[in-house]
């Protein structure tokens, strides 16, 4: 494009000036971006339709599974396919290892494990990961990602609610959970279960992955506004480099459930099963206390919820961020995405609460109700999703309270 021209004809939309061309981010800024501008991009989706860099929605990852730029060495079914994730699958074989790991610049992960296996597993046939090992499991699951799309990893919900510690690792990775762009290569999980044992087999589904094209920035600004309009969370909201979550402690009635505790030394968890495991087995119920507050012991682990529902509009994701060490030491959330949809009254998910994944670290420390325990972050997607939250994906957890995993009995 020449620098004095001030519209363009877009074929089928119309003529748009410079102005509004920047505004709906259509406008090149540079080279790279004028390489696509109008056209399919790398990974498939057509940029005039949205935005050209945001999360990217399940009909994109379908064109990337069509292109080879997701693969597998199974076929990738329809149900991995989340409104803006891919659900990984464990692979064949795992390994146990003595120690957590990342591989840096110069290593793969499988030259690692050479050096740290204690013993290799198969997982055709299901395997037993004890609580308090670590395992690195490769995945069927392999990217070839275009130059401007990167990765980000998380456990799935269910995962995070039963305490397994799962993070995605690449070849030469310097982070866990990241997918650097133009990546091309296999994924691993690290999965070490901290409460209970857990039974396991190839195709099981620990984690997922979010791409993301470009880095869309989201200003507590923008945020405010899609408060103002949307209501992501009921009455006034805290917003700063995110939208604050407090818990809640007080519940509804009196001596009113407010939370879960992990039991010690309990049973086997198949992760693949729903609702095939009593409550009572794993689980101490916590009521609420007069002075609303909980005590956290150390290394042990809670389910708790939080005190706002939570809505998340259709054309954006969320991320619960790790906890802030000024907040108080203790981590929430290890399952941090929220999928375009959650709790949305659209998708018949009003009143949905954040189900907290609660874990103190050194010493006991005390929760008081309306505490801030974390923050959502936002992102918006290149264009909305076929499918939201809840509309007809198997989804567990829309319009949820105080919810234990799928894996237990109502």
């Amino acid at each position: 494009m020449r620098r004095g021209l001030r519209s363009i004809k877009v074929p089928g939309l119309g003529t748009f000036s410079r102005a509004s061309l920047l505004e709906r981010r259509w406008w090149p800024t540079n080279h790279c971006m004028s390489q696509t501008l109008f056209s399919s991009s790398e990974d498939g989706a057509d940029v005039s339709r949205g935005h050209s860099t945001g999360i990217l929605p399940a009909s994109h990852l379908r064109g990337m599974i069509q292109r080879g730029r997701l693969k597998a060495l199974t076929d990738i079914e329809d149900a991995q396919i989340q409104p803006a994730s891919l659900d990984l699958r464990l692979g064949s074989v795992a390994w146990r290892i003595r120690a957590s790991f990342l591989p840096g610049p110069d290593s793969t992960v499988k030259s690692r494990i050479d050096q740290l296996a204690l013993h290799q597993i198969d997982l055709t046939k299901g395997a037993v990961f004890e609580a308090g090992c670590v395992y690195i499991v490769p995945l069927l699951e392999s990217v070839a990602l275009p130059y401007r799309v990167a990765g980000v990893a998380n456990p799935k919900s269910s995962t995070g609610r039963l305490d397994v510690f799962t993070r995605l690792i690449t070849d030469r990775a310097k982070e866990f959970d990241r997918i650097e762009p133009g990546y091309e290569g296999p994924l691993y999980a690290e999965v070490s279960p901290r409460s209970f044992s857990i039974l396991v087999r190839e195709g099981s589904r620990l984690n997922q992955l979010r791409l993301r094209r470009g880095s869309p920035p989201f200003s507590d600004t923008e945020l405010r506004r899609l408060q103002q309009e949307q209501g992501i969370v009921a009455g006034d909201a805290d917003i700063s480099d995110g939208i604050a979550l407090t818990v809640d402690l007080t519940g509804v009635g009196l001596n009113a459930l407010v939370g879960y505790r992990a039991k010690r030394h309990a049973g086997l968890i198949d992760v693949d099963k729903s609702g095939a495991h009593d409550v009572g087995d794993f689980w101490e119920p916590i009521r609420a206390r007069q002075d609303a507050s909980i005590v956290l012991d150390p290394n042990e682990f809670y389910i708790l919820a939080s005190r706002e529902a939570v809505s998340i509009p259709p054309e954006y994701a969320a991320e619960m961020v790790p906890y802030n060490p000024l907040v108080g030491e203790f981590r929430v959330h290890y399952a941090g995405f929220f999928d375009p949809g959650f709790g949305y009254s659209g998708a018949g998910g009003a009143g949905s609460r954040a189900v907290l994944e609660v874990r103190s670290h050194e010493v006991p420390f005390i929760l008081q109700h309306g505490q801030i325990i974390g923050r959502l972050v936002f992102e918006r997607l290149t264009e909305p999703p076929e499918r939201v939250y809840g509309q007809g994906i198997g989804s567990h957890y829309q319009a949820q309270g105080l919810k234990l995993s799928k894996h237990f009995r109502v």
